[in-house]
């Protein structure tokens, strides 16, 4: 017996099969999920999801379990045009800055789920944070994290404005980290290193670390502590990192602080 049976009887639709949408289905394909219960919706599909078993922009089932909106903010509009009133399917949405009272204009009997992956979920590696509207339950609450959890953890928000601050942390986090390494290797370089040598280093180092604090699970003041000699090397770099004045703290404050308020901004023009 699948997770997946229901939706596989039901079948399962997804508007948008870009990356992210991309990396979604081949998680659920992973964990059983049939290709013929599936309906996507994308008018500029990549030719890898060609002739795999998919129903490819055709109308809709009926009654589906699962309608998937994973498109770009600036596309949603166009994206809900031609979308049938549903009331028995569970709308997801992992759209940033699109309101769940922007959905409920579209789908106002359905139950919706808006979601907040990130691009680790290409190799299932994300995580994603969720909260439902007043019409989703236990039940729809746990398939949208069944579905999600095809490709990382997950979390429940205790409030839909919560999602700004998810989406400037985790949804754009990545980018900050990939800027990590693009610095550290830099300064490697200026050191003395070769390029590509100074990049390796950077590269597994930020994603050892990573992996070590996830596994781990401890606070991670004390893992730095536990690398932090007295006087020692780590000890010099970290006077400058952590400055209060110039260092990392402030200007990842900053750097949240902008990311989430552009989020706020993208939800009050909708």
């Amino acid at each position: 017996m699948s997770d997946f049976d229901d939706v596989n009887k039901r079948g399962l639709v997804l508007v948008g099969c870009g990356r992210m949408g991309g990396a979604m289905l081949e998680g659920w394909l992973a964990n059983k999920l049939e290709p013929e219960a599936v309906t996507i919706i994308d008018p500029r599909l990549s030719d890898n999801w060609q002739r795999k078993g998919f129903r490819i922009n055709a109308p809709l089932l009926p009654h589906p379990a699962v309608l998937v909106l994973a498109v770009k903010p600036q596309m949603m509009a166009e994206a809900l045009t031609g979308l049938p009133p549903l009331t028995d399917t569970l709308v997801l949405s992992v759209a940033a800055g699109t309101t769940i009272a922007t959905l409920e204009r579209s789908f106002p009997a359905s139950p919706i789920v808006r979601v907040m992956p990130n691009t680790p979920a290409a190799i299932g590696q994300g995580i994603s944070a969720l909260i439902g509207n007043a019409r989703a339950g236990d039940a729809d609450l746990a398939l949208a994290e069944m579905l999600m959890r095809a490709v990382g953890r997950t979390l429940r928000l205790d409030d839909e404005a919560q999602m700004d601050a998810v989406t400037a942390l985790s949804g754009s986090g990545p980018a900050y980290v990939f800027h990590l390494i693009e610095a550290m290797a830099a300064a490697g370089e200026a050191e003395g290193l070769p390029r590509h040598m100074a990049l390796e280093l950077a590269r597994v180092t930020v994603a050892g670390a990573g992996a070590l604090a996830v596994h781990e699970d401890a606070d991670p003041a004390e893992l730095r502590e536990n690398v932090t000699s007295p006087g020692g090397t780590t000890a010099a770099g970290l006077r400058h990192l952590m400055d209060p004045e110039s260092g990392l703290p402030p200007l990842m404050a900053r750097t949240i602080r902008a990311a989430a308020e552009r989020g706020r901004e993208l939800g009050r023009a909708e």
